[in-house]
């Protein structure tokens, strides 16, 4: 059976709106995990952000990393994808590992540090967390949704 749908009816119905994200889940060999405490409010979360239009996810995460850590890395694979349900963000999560480069502020960063996983657990929200831990345990890529302070649901 064939549907129509008018013209009318497509222009009343809204059309999401997502904005793709990309973040590095950067393991050093002795398991320090990559975090940057953000200038603009002060929580600590992996570094990440916006992808643009003309680039792949890889490497989109290779620059994001450089530019809020000055740390170089090399993409190992996607670990998780994370929506925010609130703001519409659909956040890709690469693990990397560092292949280079010197630790620095940015910007966007108002310190960047190398956090054990228990450093990780009592530093950042759980739905920045979760997304550090996930790259560690291999049994990703793991898919979450948060509302934007909890997770919603259970990993698939």
């Amino acid at each position: 059976m064939l549907l129509y749908m008018s013209n009318s009816a497509r222009e009343t119905s809204s059309t999401p709106l997502h904005s793709v994200s990309v973040a590095g889940a950067v393991v050093r060999e002795d398991g320090r995990l990559l975090a940057i405490r953000r200038a603009d409010n002060g929580t600590w979360e992996l570094p990440g952000g916006v992808l643009e239009l003309t680039e792949a996810p890889e490497e989109g995460v290779v620059r994001e990393v450089w530019e809020e850590t000055g740390v170089r890395v090399e993409v190992d694979e996607l670990t998780g994808v994370y929506k925010n349900t609130t703001r519409g963000i659909v956040a890709l999560v690469f693990r990397c590992k560092p292949s280079g480069g010197i630790e620095r502020t940015s910007d966007e960063s108002t310190a960047v540090e190398w956090l054990t996983p228990e450093q990780v657990a009592e530093r950042m929200t759980e739905v920045y967390a979760v997304r550090l831990l996930d790259a560690l345990d291999g049994a990703g890529p793991h898919v979450r949704s948060h509302d934007g302070q909890h997770l919603l649901g259970a990993s698939a």
